[in-house]
């Protein structure tokens, strides 16, 4: 049992350099596939964008697939195109970060948010149950560290509801339910290209799918609502001619990006076999802690393990999160806490969201420490974290 005072306060670290909780790999090959884009013609709007889209849906097994200037304007696309519009309710959980409920707020939308499953952390189907009204448009479950949310349960809600599902799968490119390639199953799916994701663009984002007019209408909204679809027009000046037919945004991403995609996308079952073999180093040497609850893992799900998430036992600590969390970053350990949950957030109290309405994701909120885990990580660099947790 930690004693008060005794939390590593002093003395030698653990490391000597700082360990981020996350961070990209990127290697030369990738570096020479972005100087090769960046040496042809096209470095905006160009070929290597629909070669990285079409990578990704084969990846996941969807028809389609549309890149974003950023994961947030990606999942602002899918909201438009789900046609979330003023006074829409959209169910969400408040255990992600911001953008996920800022994206219905973007299109007029009213975020609703649904209480967790306290042992997989992601949104419980029941509680998404006893949100639902007769404003309710659509469900955007978030698989939160890379674990799949039970998607079963919450498709057969969308069906019985005629509800729209986006998937914020940010952190589960690659991840698996019941042996189906998460981006395959819901209406829409949202994968973030952020560096401490899997793989990286810099910024970046895409939505994969199997519906054409979602396809169409995510094209568009990218691009300034504009379109120079022939068969799309209402009238045809010339070659020359487009028209703006709805109010898009310029959420483009580049050609030079895209390429970094590529080239980090074949890389991505490495980094996350990397990801996993870091996971079970962990799970092996905290589980034995009984001041640590270490994640659950559920047998017909695949997580894609973005984050590695401990959760303290408060009741057998004399001291509280904050002290624990500032005493392993003195070890020079890169911490974090992923998330404050979003209905706490001061805009989001000022829209009359109220602490309480999620009971479950607030006591977890106070209890949780993202450890690092990245897939250039090396062994000393787990066994480091390892020994200071247990310091």
């Amino acid at each position: 049992m930690v004693k008060p005072g005794l939390a590593i306060h002093g003395g030698k670290p653990v490391r000597e350099q700082y360990l981020p909780y996350g961070k990209q790999s990127i290697d030369d090959e990738d570096i020479q596939t972005v100087i090769n884009v960046l040496k042809g013609d096209f470095i905006t709007t160009g070929p290597t964008i629909n070669q990285f889209e079409e990578k990704v849906a084969a990846y996941v097994g969807a028809k389609y697939a549309v890149a974003f200037s950023s994961g947030t304007a990606a999942l602002h696309g899918a909201c438009f195109a789900a046609g979330i519009s003023d006074g829409d309710e959209v169910i969400t959980t408040p255990m992600t970060f911001v953008a996920s409920a800022n994206s219905i707020l973007y299109q007029g939308g009213v975020p609703v948010f649904s209480d967790i499953d306290p042992h997989t952390y992601n949104i419980d189907p029941e509680s998404i149950k006893q949100k639902i009204t007769s404003k309710t448009k659509a469900i955007i479950p978030v698989h939160f560290t890379g674990q799949p949310v039970e998607l079963d349960e919450i498709l057969k809600i969308a069906q019985d509801y005629n509800l729209i599902i986006i998937e914020d799968a940010a952190h589960a490119l690659g991840a698996t339910y019941k042996d189906r390639k998460i981006g395959s199953i819901g209406d829409m799916t949202m994968f973030s290209f952020h560096p401490v994701k899997h793989i990286t663009t810099g910024e970046g984002g895409i939505i994969t799918t199997n519906n054409e007019a979602y396809y169409q209408k995510l094209l568009q909204f990218r691009t300034h609502g504009i379109t120079r679809d022939s068969n799309k027009l209402l009238k045809n000046h010339g070659s020359w001619y487009y028209e703006m037919q709805t109010l898009g945004y310029n959420y483009r991403i580049t050609d030079f990006q895209a390429a970094l995609g590529l080239s980090q996308l074949q890389k991505l079952d490495s980094f996350i076999s990397k990801r996993k073999q870091y996971v079970a180093m962990y799970q092996e040497e905290l589980k034995e802690l009984p001041e640590i609850i270490v994640p659950k893992q559920l047998n017909y799900v695949n997580s894609s393990w973005h984050l590695y998430i401990i959760r303290l036992n408060l009741s057998l600590l004399k001291v509280d999160r904050r002290e624990i969390f500032q005493a392993l970053q003195k070890e020079n350990i890169g911490v974090n806490v992923h998330y404050i949950p979003v209905h706490l957030q001061p805009y989001y109290q000022k829209l009359n969201y109220q602490k309480g309405i999620c009971p479950k994701t607030e006591k977890l909120y106070e209890e949780i420490i993202t450890l690092p885990l990245f897939s250039s990580m090396s062994k000393k660099d787990v066994n480091d974290v390892i020994q200071a947790v247990k310091k």
